[in-house]
């Protein structure tokens, strides 16, 4: 059975909009080594819809590493009910999403690799689908914007570890309690 792993980047106020607004100055080689380790780690990607909308345009747009090579052929599987025709190698998860993330949890492969944080993630911890969370704490105040996991009843997780850049961001892994 494969893992589904969900990689957020998130504000030391809890924020998750607009990453790129807040996070670009603190990638290096540390980071990039890390987010390597997790995307070639798996062998499909799983996004909502405002992931997708938001990493289509800017990724198809790119090549030329290894990164970039490995999430653009990588097949993505995108959760929407509104979206119809998608490129980058993406297809719609059919049906409910959330059975439709069991289903290929159960398939043989490397693991799902998530992107993202929103009501989809809420879906999903809630089924008891997501193994991982590897939250990377940038050391930045946003001061507005949507919160990681917001509305979300009192969850617990256990520890798995964490890793420290020299940039000052800072990745907890964590998996639910069962």
């Amino acid at each position: 059975m494969r893992k589904l792993i969900e990689s957020t980047y998130v504000t030391l106020d809890g924020t998750i909009d607009d990453p790129q607004n807040w996070s670009l100055d603190y990638f290096d080689d540390e980071y990039a080594n890390y987010a390597g380790e997790l995307l070639f780690g798996a062998d499909a990607l799983v996004l909502g819809r405002e992931t997708y909308e938001g990493f289509a345009p800017a990724w198809m747009s790119r090549s030329g590493d290894p990164f970039t090579d490995r999430i653009n052929a990588m097949p993505k599987h995108v959760a929407t009910t509104t979206l119809k025709d998608l490129e980058w190698n993406s297809t719609v998860l059919p049906g409910d999403a959330v059975e439709a993330v069991r289903e290929l949890k159960a398939q043989d492969g490397l693991n799902l690799l998530k992107y993202g944080t929103g009501s989809f993630s809420k879906a999903l911890l809630d089924a008891k689908l997501v193994d991982e969370f590897h939250f990377w704490f940038f050391p930045v105040i946003a001061g507005s914007g949507s919160r990681l996991l917001d509305g979300l009843d009192i969850t617990h997780f256990k520890h798995l570890g964490s890793t420290t850049f020299k940039s000052g961001v800072v990745v907890h892994k964590l998996a639910p309690k069962d």
